[in-house]
């Protein structure tokens, strides 16, 4: 084997990692929320990565294929995800309609209610993550995709995704501080929870009914 050989497995990890979480959905939408409130971010960063690390490592070792033979597990994340899901779209909307404008008072506190406030944030980022069934798919995906590079290009190819995850969540979570000056007005926190109210809703009843 070449360094080509290793680059190339690590430049397709990178293309499909990033292909598979580049999109609009209710990790990347919470994320978001917290990078232009300035709010735990680092640590939400952090959990998203490490938590794609683990997902992704348990799709090299092979870890999907058990997923793939194991459709009822998947079932029951579905429904759990699936609530989980509506409860939060419930509550993104409720903030649309009682919006704030971003002040002094929306910066990170602290005090101890700044530990309270990590504990809620960290809950959440934990569970839009692990509670969403299209994960355990997409590391059946990357196991088989992984495998085929062969040994040991398929850890090259699974630190190249890891790597895509990096540099996602990171893009997401501090450039999101770029948007502040538009939140500063409480019709653009209107129209930003009303979307992730609308995508994290239409997430929810996609995966009730199977979507």
């Amino acid at each position: 084997m070449t360094f080509s050989d290793f680059f190339n497995s690590a430049g397709l990890g990178l293309v499909t990692g990033l292909g598979l979480i580049v999109a609009i959905g209710a990790q990347n939408a919470f994320v978001l929320r917290q990078g232009i409130l300035g709010k735990h971010i680092g640590a939400v960063v952090a959990v998203c990565a490490l938590s794609d690390a683990i997902l992704i490592a348990a799709g090299v070792l092979g870890t999907g294929a058990l997923i793939a033979v194991a459709p009822a597990a998947v079932v029951i994340l579905r429904f759990v995800g699936a609530a989980f899901l509506v409860a939060y779209a419930v509550l993104a909307a409720r903030r649309a309609l009682r919006p704030q404008a971003l002040d002094s008072s929306d910066m990170p506190p602290t005090d101890a209610g700044a530990k309270r406030g990590l504990a809620a944030v960290l809950t959440t980022v934990l569970a839009l993550t692990w509670l969403n069934p299209h994960v355990y798919l997409d590391i059946a995906l990357i196991g088989s995709l992984a495998s085929a590079q062969g040994s040991p290009l398929q850890w090259w190819f699974g630190a190249g995704a890891m790597l895509g995850s990096v540099l996602w969540f990171s893009s997401l979570g501090f450039g999101a501080r770029f948007l502040r000056g538009f939140f500063a007005r409480p019709t653009s926190w209107r129209i930003l929870d009303g979307g992730i109210a609308v995508t994290m809703g239409a997430l929810g009843a996609g995966l009730a009914l199977g979507a």
